[in-house]
């Protein structure tokens, strides 16, 4: 994992920077201020869930996690988790939340990573992609032609597309030679990984979505984003579900809460874990202005 960390205060200020390139909603709603979501179960068939500060912390599952998803499937509940981790693969990701004590099947499980991939032809039918990915990515479960950048780095100046995994290996270095590539010669850039940070054991890590952001900067060149909070990822998962009244679970204001609401989702925002954890959440609140349907403190 990168050892390139953000504070809160950062990482909030840098998503609010980022307004006009996150989805528009609006947010009419007080929040109900609830223990779990079983207390707010009654209100919703199912819950689209965050991994990264709902279910997990890094490698450690959130204490009583474990417990509560199964209580939640003895009362009916759907569940699905949505998740903007893109450094390993869907099938690698079920096997994680089992480790962890879950019980997801991978047809519950959605990510960023198959998002991308399977929107890559779209975006450039073809292409020889150079790849930035976690150390010994096989991309067995990509259907396009990738190379590892950081194995090969003249793959980031003969690609003709540039998909971004992992920020796992990154560091400023590899940034500027990629900007360096790219301003040599304009391609398209996806980001599988929006999220800007994740939260790991005791620091939050800088992620995709931050080098992505910083490449709109210094380029000019928009990456292409797939996964929280843009619409594709809230479409395969309802695609997944079906219909119904779902709810989006996370400890993100700007990933989780803004594009469930963009999507017509109900949303809830955990507050003790992830992102605001230690914080006054109501503060980010109303200084963002993004406001979820409810506030639990745990999952």
């Amino acid at each position: 994992m990168s050892d390139l960390c953000l504070d809160v205060e950062t990482t909030f200020a840098r998503y609010e920077d980022l307004h006009e390139r996150l989805p528009a909603a609006a947010f009419d709603v007080v929040p109900q201020h609830a223990g779990t979501l079983e207390d707010v179960a009654e209100r919703f068939d199912g819950f689209v869930l965050d991994a990264f500060g709902v279910l997990n912390v890094g490698d450690t599952p959130i204490p009583g996690a474990v417990e509560r998803m199964a209580r939640l499937r003895a009362m009916g509940k759907r569940l699905c988790v949505l998740t903007n981790a893109a450094s390993y693969t869907r099938a690698e990701a079920e096997a994680k939340y089992r480790r962890l004590g879950f019980d997801f099947t991978v047809d519950e499980v959605v990510s960023s990573r198959d998002i991308a991939a399977a929107h890559l032809e779209a975006v450039a039918p073809g292409a020889r992609w150079a790849a930035i990915c976690a150390e010994g990515d096989d991309f067995a479960d990509i259907p396009a032609d990738l190379t590892d950048a950081m194995a090969d780095p003249a793959a980031l100046y003969r690609a003709d597309a540039i998909l971004f995994l992992s920020s796992a290996r990154w560091t400023p270095a590899w940034q500027d030679r990629l900007v360096s590539a790219l301003d040599a010669l304009p391609r398209p850039v996806v980001i599988a990984n929006p999220d800007l940070v994740a939260p790991r054991e005791g620091r939050l890590t800088i992620e995709p979505g931050y080098w992505g952001h910083d490449l709109a900067d210094r380029t000019g060149q928009m990456p292409h984003f797939f996964g929280k909070p843009y619409g594709a990822a809230f479409q395969a998962v309802l695609d997944r579900m079906g219909p119904g009244n779902y709810a989006m679970v996370g400890d993100t204001l700007h990933t989780d809460i803004l594009g469930g609401r963009a999507a017509g989702l109900g949303t809830v925002l955990v507050a003790d874990h992830g992102l605001f954890a230690g914080c006054d959440v109501a503060a980010y609140i109303r200084r963002s202005g993004i406001r979820p349907d409810a506030i639990v403190a745990t999952t």
